[in-house]
């Protein structure tokens, strides 16, 4: 069974969620960690609970999400797992993070990219890759059967993504929303880019986009 852990870091308050099973492998969902003390909260979690990091996955390339990839890339020798339409943006964070005073650290290109539908494996454990565009290119969920769907900025309790930065588009995110996500079980847990957790179901019927 997966457990899930999530770390709300940086000045941009994003969740990060770390997902582990019984046999200590465990995925890292938007490393967002940028300050000293937050590298080391992630890093003591990990630690003390003896997992063993196998992938950093993004559900989208813009600044907020990726603050602690270069970190977390480097302590466990992993590789950054992004859509493939999302590499623009992740070539541009360098220029969009002097636009908030933010340095960032040079981020290892992806070597793989993750597919629609991708079944993304770890321990006993896999969650699969839903392709949501809308609020930026190449934004990814990350849907489990165990009930719950990771969806990054896409869709928030009571509210969706932004669609007036770049490469955002109001009717698509719509569309993908309630094409891609508004067909999974009610009951299914969502855990957000930003914010508190909601369901399917509570976004369905009281979501005001919809």
């Amino acid at each position: 069974m997966i457990s899930i852990k999530n770390f709300t870091f940086n000045s941009f308050e994003v969740n990060t969620y770390v997902l582990s099973d019984e046999t200590k492998e465990c995925i890292i969902i938007d490393s967002a960690c940028y300050e000293d003390f937050e590298k080391k909260i992630f890093y003591d979690y990990i630690e003390d609970n003896k997992l063993k990091p196998v992938r950093l996955l993004n559900t989208h390339c813009h600044i907020d999400h990726i603050l602690g990839n270069a970190f977390v890339l480097e302590k466990y020798k992993l590789t950054t797992e992004i859509h493939k339409d999302g590499l623009p943006l992740l070539n541009n964070m360098k220029s969009y993070g002097m636009m908030f005073g933010i340095t960032l650290e040079d981020i290892p290109k992806p070597t793989v990219f993750i597919e629609e539908n991708q079944v993304i494996r770890f321990g006993n454990s896999s969650v699969k890759a839903l392709y949501l565009p809308g609020h930026a290119d190449g934004s990814l969920a990350f849907y489990s059967e165990e009930g719950f769907v990771v969806v990054g900025d896409v869709l928030f309790n009571g509210s969706i993504g932004r669609t007036d930065l770049p490469t955002g588009n109001h009717e698509l995110l719509i569309n993908n929303i309630k094409n891609k996500l508004f067909v999974l079980p009610d009951n299914t847990k969502v855990y957000c880019g930003h914010g508190p957790e909601t369901t399917i179901g509570s976004e369905k019927g009281h979501n005001p986009y919809f």
